[in-house]
């Protein structure tokens, strides 16, 4: 499949390996993994960073495996899920920072075309994400108002 915003093939990239079953080297149970989350969770870190914390510093090489839910799944069940997902706010914040680089250099064409093609992303997920309910159907992004949502 090609990319997004070009004719040329993906770059290829590393596959997990296939495991059926947690690790026996992981010291920590299910529920204290949970715990662990949550607790990452209410510190300030993003999904993508609890999964690197939890990788990197306790070995768990998996939480799907260990724990048999996703860590979405744990932040759902303890009612502390973010409203707007994590790709879909690191897409805005991306294109805050372009536009902020664009109204400082108004002559970066090159910049103006990534914004274009940013926003155009952002667009495409947003409409995947209103269809599929995950955000509410009068959701709309909107560049004079979309760093109110980054708070």
């Amino acid at each position: 499949m090609a990319r997004m915003h070009t004719n040329s093939r993906g770059k290829s990239g590393s596959t997990k390996p296939y495991i059926t079953e947690p690790q026996e080297w992981i010291p920590l149970k299910a529920e204290e993994i949970e715990q662990l989350v949550v607790k990452l969770y209410k510190q300030g870190n993003s999904q993508s960073i609890i999964g690197s914390v939890l990788r990197d510093q306790h070995g768990i090489t998996s939480i799907k495996l260990a724990t048999g839910k996703k860590i979405l799944t744990i932040l759902k069940e303890n009612e502390i899920a973010p409203e707007t997902p994590e790709d879909l706010l690191s897409l805005i914040r991306t294109a805050l920072n372009l536009r902020n680089h664009i109204m400082e250099n108004k002559k970066d064409l090159h910049g103006k075309h990534g914004l274009r093609l940013m926003e155009s992303k952002i667009h495409r997920l947003s409409r995947y994400y209103r269809n599929t309910g995950i955000l509410p159907s009068d959701w709309r992004y909107r560049p004079e108002t979309a760093s109110v949502l980054l708070r």
